[in-house]
């Protein structure tokens, strides 16, 4: 966990405004707010030709947004490579290891991004971030994106089940003290989308690399450039059905 203290008035406030208004904003990582995965494309293409084989245009497009085990379990059965668990251990190590070395060379902002999250910080709602990947390789991020902008951080090894799974979002929820019904969701992958979307989070989803289907607590948005507060509480009312479109 990291980053200021919760804003106990921001959150008091929504509870007292009433649902239109979320008590917090959070963040997922790679693909919407830095274009990480277009590193993950380099380190899991490198994986696989370390495992002797080529990573399919397809299994990488399921692997976005998914975490470590399923990614690589999706790789070996790509590859035709047998999962043992002690080869799979080892690639994960090569994966976690080069992914690293490329995150430390810097990451690039998604369009709008920084400033989506400067805005949301300065009109003072808590916020997360929220990520399927390994807590050493978000710390490396977060030494280029910076830290200041989360109220907490979790990570995918630190709570029982990755995206898809609720997980992350429940977890994040319950450190900042709200209900994830009272949250609003950034996502760019069908994986994560579902997570937040399963935790009962309302989800803005603003597409990278993978279309994102509709779902009954989701609206997108095709940028983060422009975002506004108003944007952010119109967004969050529209998934929960509150305001017409």
């Amino acid at each position: 966990m990291s980053g200021p203290n919760i804003d106990a008035a921001r959150i008091d406030a929504a509870r007292i405004d009433g649902p239109l208004n979320p008590a917090a904003v959070l963040w997922d990582m790679d693909g919407t707010l830095v274009d990480s995965e277009k590193v993950w494309t380099i380190s899991l293409a490198d994986t696989a030709r370390w495992l002797g084989g080529e990573l399919s245009a397809e299994a990488r497009e399921a692997m976005v947004g998914s975490n470590m085990g399923r990614s690589l379990a999706l790789m070996f059965d790509d590859l035709g490579v047998e999962a043992d668990p002690g080869r799979m251990a080892e690639a994960a190590r090569y994966l976690t290891d080069r992914t690293g070395e490329l995150f430390a060379a810097g990451l690039v902002w998604r369009p709008g991004a920084l400033e989506a999250l400067r805005m949301v910080r300065a009109a003072g709602w808590p916020t997360a971030l929220v990520t399927n990947t390994l807590r050493t390789l978000t710390e490396k991020a977060l030494d280029s994106i910076g830290r200041e902008h989360f109220t907490v951080t979790v990570c995918g090894d630190e709570v029982p089940r990755g995206k898809p799974d609720p997980d992350p979002y429940l977890r994040a929820a319950e450190l900042l003290g709200v209900t994830p019904e009272a949250c609003l969701a950034v996502e760019d992958s069908p994986t994560g989308a579902l997570a937040a979307e399963r935790a009962g989070c309302a989800v803005l989803v603003v597409p990278c690399d993978v279309p994102v289907p509709a779902g009954p607590r989701r609206v997108q948005r095709t940028s983060l450039l422009g975002l506004t507060a108003d944007d952010i509480e119109i967004s969050y009312a529209q998934a929960r059905g509150e305001r017409a479109a």
